[in-house]
C-alpha cells in the first residue's frame, strides 16, 4: 500500500512535467515560427532591395554614358565657341582696316574733286585770252603744241583720278559690305553655338544631380541590404537559441523523471518487491506515453520534423563528446544551408574564410573548431572551410539559391573524424 501510495504521487510528478513540456514545447513552437515568419519576411524584403539596387545602378550607368556624351558634345562646342570668337575678333580688325582705307581713299578723292574744281575754275575765270596768250607766248611751235598739249593732259589727268578714286571707293566699299555680312554670320553663328553650349551645361548639371540622387538610393539601398543580412542572420540565431533551449528543456526534465523514478523503485520494501515490478512497468508505460505526447507538442513544422527525432535520439545517449566507430560524437546540431551568392553572403563570389573555394557536398561553415576539421553528418562527410554560425550551428554549402532554401532548418548528430 505504501508503495502504491508512492507510486501514485509520483505519476502525478511525471504528468504535471509532462504537461509542463507540453506547453513549454507549444510556446517555443510559436516563437520559432514567429521568428522564421520575420526572417522569410526580411528574405522577400532583400530580395526586393537587391533587385531596386540592380535596376539603380543600370539607370546610373546609363546617365553616366550620357554624362559622358554631353561632357563631349560640350566640349567641341567650347572649341567651337573659341574658334568662332577668334574668327569675329578678326573680323572686327578687317573692317576696321576697310573702314580706314575707305575713309582715306574718300579724303584723296575729295581732295582730287577739289583740285580740279579750282583749275576749272581759274580757266573760266581768266577767259580763254590767258590760255591764249599763254600758247602766243610760245617762241616756236614746238613749245606751242607742248603747252596744248599739257594743258590737254592736267585736264584728262584730273578726270583720270577722280575716276580712279571713286572706282577705289567703291571697291574698298564692297569689301566693306561683304566683311560686314561675314561678320554678321559669324556672330550669329556664335551666338547659336554659345546659346547651345549653355543648354548643354544645363542638362550637365542636371545629369549630375540624377546621378548623385542614385548613387544616394543605392547608398541607402545597401544600408538597408544590410541591415536585412544582419536581422536574418539574428533570426538563425534566435531559431538555434530556441531550439537548444527546448532541448535542454526536453532532457532536464526526462533526467528529472529518469531521477523521481529510481528513487520511487529504490524505496519500498522487499516485501514488496512483486508488486513494485508490477506498479514500475504501469509507471514505465505511462511515462512512455507522456513523453510521446511532449515530443508531438515539440514539432513546430513540416521543416523542423528531422529535429525533434534528432533530439530524441540524442537523448538516450550521453549530453557530451563520446567516441564510437564512427568518430567522436559532438552532439545533436542545428543545420541550415547557404550559397555562394550576394543574398547568402553579402557579396557574389567570394572564397571561404579558410582561402578555398566552397565546393557543395563537401564545404560547411561553424566557428569553434579548427578548418579542416572533418565532420560526419547524416551519413555524409563535410569539411569545415567557412565561418559565420556558432559551434553547434552547421551551415551547409549548397551550389545554388533554391537549393540552400529548399534545404530549410534540421537538426542531426554530429560526430567529428579527425
Amino acid at each position: 500500500m505504501r508503495f502504491k501510495k508512492i507510486f501514485s504521487m509520483l505519476l502525478t510528478g511525471i504528468m504535471i512535467v509532462s504537461m509542463h513540456g507540453a506547453v513549454f514545447a507549444s510556446s517555443t513552437e510559436e516563437q520559432i515560427a514567429d521568428v522564421q515568419a520575420q526572417k522569410e519576411a526580411a528574405q522577400a524584403e532583400l530580395a526586393q532591395q537587391q533587385s531596386n539596387m540592380a535596376s539603380l545602378e543600370s539607370k546610373k550607368q546609363e546617365l553616366e554614358s550620357y554624362l559622358e556624351e554631353l561632357n563631349a558634345q560640350y566640349t567641341d562646342l567650347t572649341n567651337s565657341v573659341s574658334e568662332l570668337g577668334i574668327q569675329a575678333a578678326e573680323k572686327e580688325e578687317q573692317l576696321k582696316t576697310l573702314n580706314t582705307q575707305l575713309e582715306e581713299a574718300k579724303a584723296t578723292a575729295d581732295k582730287q574733286y577739289q583740285d580740279m574744281k579750282k583749275r576749272i575754275v581759274y580757266m573760266y575765270e581768266n577767259g580763254s585770252a590767258s590760255m591764249l596768250e599763254l600758247l602766243l607766248s610760245s617762241e616756236d611751235l614746238a613749245q606751242f603744241l607742248n603747252r596744248a598739249e599739257n594743258i590737254a593732259q592736267i585736264s584728262q589727268y584730273d578726270r583720270d583720278m577722280l575716276a580712279k578714286y571713286k572706282a577705289l571707293q567703291a571697291d574698298i566699299k564692297a569689301q566693306e559690305e561683304q566683311a560686314e555680312e561675314e561678320a554678321q554670320n559669324i556672330n550669329e553663328l556664335l551666338a547659336e553655338k554659345s546659346a547651345k553650349q549653355q543648354e548643354v551645361q544645363a542638362l550637365t548639371a542636371s545629369t549630375n544631380e540624377n546621378i548623385q540622387s542614385y548613387i544616394y538610393q543605392i547608398s541607402a539601398s545597401q544600408d538597408e541590404i544590410s541591415a536585412l543580412n544582419t536581422q536574418i542572420s539574428n533570426a538563425d540565431s534566435s531559431i538555434y537559441s530556441l531550439l537548444q533551449a527546448a532541448e535542454a528543456e526536453k532532457a532536464a526534465q526526462e533526467a528529472q523523471v529518469a531521477q523521481e523514478a529510481e528513487a520511487a523503485a529504490q524505496s519500498p520494501s522487499d516485501g514488496e518487491n512483486y508488486g513494485t515490478e508490477e506498479s514500475y512497468d504501469d509507471y514505465s508505460e505511462s511515462e512512455s506515453d507522456s513523453n510521446q505526447d511532449a515530443d508531438d507538442s515539440s514539432a513546430y513544422d513540416d521543416s523542423y520534423t528531422e529535429s525533434s527525432d534528432s533530439s530524441e535520439s540524442s537523448d538516450s545517449s550521453s549530453e557530451g563528446s563520446s567516441s564510437s566507430s564512427q568518430g567522436t560524437y559532438l552532439g545533436t546540431f542545428t543545420l541550415t544551408a547557404y550559397c555562394n551568392c550576394a543574398q547568402c553572403c553579402g557579396t557574389a563570389g567570394n572564397l571561404t574564410a579558410s582561402g578555398t573555394v566552397p565546393t557543395a557536398g563537401r564545404t560547411v561553415a561553424m566557428a569553434g573548431v579548427p578548418f579542416g576539421t572533418q565532420l560526419l553528418i547524416n551519413g555524409n562527410v563535410y569539411t569545415v572551410e567557412d565561418l559565420g554560425t556558432p559551434y553547434g550551428h552547421v551551415d551547409i554549402y549548397f551550389n545554388s539559391h533554391s537549393e540552400a532554401l529548399a534545404f530549410g532548418l534540421q537538426s542531426a548528430e554530429v560526430y567529428r573524424l579527425n
